[in-house]
């Protein structure tokens, strides 16, 4: 029913109980007990013809929020939004990222708190985008090269303590495949997959409408398959892995080398613009080894679609064009020719959001309606929702 409304938007119980095919006092049934868990509201409709107006179902917006928080190497964004995925940017702030576990979580008490004091809206709870391997399970950070603060810890349920709301953590890749099948181009979509080259490089993909996350979480870290065998250090111990020449921050690293000073991936890309700096050398590297990923990716998985999330692409208009064609040229011609490339419209807050509503979700209206696709998630106690 939640996913009906979703759908269509503000609905009848008539309207629901049509679209579903499920009885009329199933639907009252259900309807009451998503009102009392406040994830929907109602209010009248306009009138429009004679008679007394149904009454609208809506995903919670007004009453009540959910949270999403993006931990990243550098910075914490935070931000608020509906049930029904609208972030609310005038509830949103960022934050430099902590250099310790404790100072993270206190820093991030205090934002959340701040938010949650928004008069008159019940926070239902907080969703956490965080990069790296990620037992699921357990919901405790294994192995973040780039935020390695949070290794072996677990920031949700700790915020979940301090905070006392529900609180729930996701790889960052699968927080982007959310985001977009909630909000993007994947929607309607059981099949395809998401290549993050922000900070790192990292693949999540949903096959049959599910997210492939292996036995304990850890599936899709391609960032750490080695392509330079004397390459640069990485973060996570290894030396020439894929993301320390395929990502943004990969690529922001080589031209502050070259430059002699420390430059932000949007630094260079203003003055790039500009033509005040220079970087076909670098471009031309990155987007080789980032064909490379690409290539596997389309290889070992034959997705319908490959939908890849960077800064890189802002910078001219051809370059992703350009990604494309060194792709193709490295990818197996079948493979290829049966997948879109295109670029993600999602962001990672969208993500944060997305994953909180599909566990919200999920712990009232467990999916147990037959053909019916939603997120498995992992628990602390080992079993599957």
């Amino acid at each position: 029913m939640l996913r009906i409304i979703q759908t269509h938007g503000p609905s009848s119980r008539a309207d629901v109980t049509r679209y579903s095919g499920i009885s009329a006092p199933t639907v009252s049934k259900a309807v009451a007990s998503l009102l009392r868990a406040g994830l929907l509201e109602e209010e009248d409709a306009p009138e429009l013809s004679r008679g007394r107006p149904a009454k609208q179902l809506r995903l919670a917006s007004r009453r009540a929020q959910v949270l999403g928080l993006v931990i990243d190497a550098a910075v914490c964004r935070l931000v608020s939004a509906g049930l029904d995925g609208k972030l609310h940017e005038d509830r949103a702030c960022e934050f430099p990222t902590p250099a310790t576990y404790a100072e993270l979580i206190r820093t991030i008490t205090v934002e959340t708190q701040r938010l949650m004091m928004a008069a008159g809206v019940t926070t239902l709870g907080l969703g956490i985008s965080i990069p790296g391997l990620i037992d699921y399970r357990r919901q405790r950070a294994l192995l973040s090269p780039n935020v390695p603060v949070t290794n072996g810890h677990t920031p949700a349920l700790d915020l979940g303590r301090e905070l006392g709301i529900e609180c729930v953590m996701l790889q960052e890749t699968h927080a982007l495949c959310l985001a977009e099948r909630h909000y993007g181009d994947a929607r309607g979509l059981d099949d395809f997959a998401m290549l993050d080259v922000s900070t790192g490089v990292g693949l999540g993909v949903m096959s049959g409408g599910r997210l492939l996350t292996g036995h304990s979480g850890l599936a899709g870290e391609v960032g750490h398959i080695t392509v330079e065998l004397d390459g640069r250090a990485c973060g996570c111990g290894n030396r020439g892995c894929l993301e320390t020449v395929a990502s943004d921050s990969a690529f922001a690293w080589m031209v502050s080398q070259r430059c002699g000073q420390p430059l932000t991936i949007n630094e260079i890309l203003a003055r790039a613009r500009s033509g005040e700096l220079s970087v076909a050398t670098e471009l031309q590297k990155t987007l080789r080894y980032l064909a490379i990923g690409l290539a596997a990716v389309i290889n070992l998985f034959n997705p319908s679609t490959l939908f890849i999330h960077g800064e890189l692409f802002a910078l001219d208009e051809s370059i992703f064009p350009r990604l494309v064609d060194e792709t193709r040229q490295r990818t197996l011609g079948p493979s290829f020719e049966d997948c879109r490339v295109v670029q993600a419209r999602g962001s990672k807050r969208q993500g944060a959001v997305a994953g909180i509503i599909e566990h919200l979700t999920t712990s009232v209206a467990p999916a147990v309606m037959r053909g019916t696709h939603f997120l498995t998630t992992e628990h602390a106690n080992g079993h599957t929702r």
